[in-house]
C-alpha cells in the first residue's frame, strides 16, 4: 500500500494505493484524485523546468520547460541534453530547443523573450 497526498487541486486530500489490489485508490474525494494515485505509482510523471545557456551579454540564461509531464525515470537523462546548448538570439517564448526529448512527445520549450 502506497500513501501519497494528491496534488492536482489546493484540497490535498491523503490517498491510498492498493499495489495487490489492481491499483485501486481510495481516500480521493474526487476522479482527479484517483487518476492522479494511480498514475503517480504506475508510472510518475515531471514537468522539467530548467535553464540554458544563451549568446546575450545581458541575459546569459534562458528558463525553459518541458511542454508536457516527462517520466520521472528520465528526467536526469533529459537534464543532461542541456548542458551542451546555447541559444543564439532573438529568442522567442515558446521556441522549441530540443523537439521530442527522447521520444516522450514533449519538446523544450523558452519561457522568455530575449532580444
Amino acid at each position: 500500500m502506497t500513501e501519497l497526498i494528491c496534488t492536482t487541486c489546493p484540497r490535498g486530500c491523503h490517498l491510498k494505493v492498493d499495489e495487490n489490489n489492481g491499483f485501486k485508490v481510495t481516500g480521493n474525494a474526487c476522479k482527479r484524485g484517483e487518476v492522479y494515485g494511480y498514475n503517480e505509482v504506475t508510472n510518475p510523471k515531471r514537468v522539467i523546468t530548467s535553464t540554458v545557456r544563451t549568446a546575450s551579454a545581458e541575459y546569459p540564461r534562458c528558463p525553459v520547460k518541458t511542454s508536457e509531464a516527462v517520466p520521472k525515470a528520465k528526467m536526469f537523462e533529459i537534464m543532461k541534453l542541456l548542458d551542451d546548448i546555447k541559444l543564439d538570439v532573438p529568442i522567442k517564448c515558446g521556441d522549441i530547443v530540443i523537439k521530442n526529448v527522447l521520444d516522450t512527445g514533449a519538446d523544450f520549450i523558452t519561457c522568455k523573450d530575449i532580444d
